[in-house]
């Protein structure tokens, strides 16, 4: 799985509809000469969640600069009848929810043979007995630590003994990258990773942070404040 070959405990992920879209290409250049893991693409369709979000020919036109990995994390409806575009437009990984597909089984098998991974996303209150039918198939599980679709919350509390049970439920596949969306901060990243979280999607409470350094050093102080806890 090319997310870890650079032999890291956790990834970052940088969300990028926090980013400005009128400085994308130089935001994306600043988090290549940060080293981030991956892009985190939000897709919103105003229905399963209540905002809009990015779009395939935004994706294209980043694949096209960056060789940075990308998950695409669907927070729509009918999600099946849009992975084509998403993998023609150079998605690595895609994510759907649990709760818009009727059979959460068949839409991962449907994916994977798409040629791309797969990760299942779940809402706070969705509890992790939905994956039993894909414990050997997914690649990833996306845990929402707020509520989809509304940037800037505080984190769910209880998200923390649900990425611990999540890791437990897991604990014969330790390569299942265990991602947290919403929630990420400085103070709550190192609990998150010591509980066995593997990738944090960061945007307005870390690297998004406005008003505070660049970017970049906004990136490399927040893998700083995390390792040095974890110490």
């Amino acid at each position: 799985m090319k997310w870890f070959s650079k032999d890291r405990p956790y990834l970052i992920s940088a969300s990028l509809i926090c980013g400005n879209p009128l400085e994308l290409k130089t935001e994306l250049q600043a988090l290549e000469r940060a080293d981030a893991d991956s892009l985190h693409f939000d897709v919103m369709d105003g229905s399963f969640v209540p905002r809009l979000g990015l779009y395939p020919e935004m994706l294209k036109a980043i694949t096209s600069v960056t060789d940075i990995p990308i998950d695409v994390h669907l927070m729509i409806d009918n999600p099946e009848k849009y992975v084509p575009l998403f993998v023609k437009a150079g998605a690595d990984l895609i994510a759907i929810h649990a709760e818009a597909v009727p059979d959460i089984a068949a839409a991962v098998r449907g994916i994977k043979g798409q040629g791309v991974l797969v990760g299942v996303a779940l809402k706070p209150e969705t509890p992790l007995s939905v994956l039993d039918s894909v414990l050997g198939e997914v690649d990833l599980v996306m845990l929402m630590a707020i509520q989809p679709g509304i940037l800037g919350q505080k984190l769910i509390p209880e998200t923390m003994q649900k990425i611990s049970d999540t890791r437990e439920k897991f604990k014969h596949r330790t390569e299942v990258i265990i991602e947290i969306d919403g929630g990420v901060t400085p103070e709550s990243a190192p609990e998150m990773v010591r509980r066995g979280a593997s990738m944090l999607v960061c945007g307005t409470g870390t690297i998004y942070r406005p008003h505070e350094d660049t970017l970049e050093n906004k990136l490399r102080d927040l893998r700083k404040t995390i390792d040095g806890t974890l110490q």
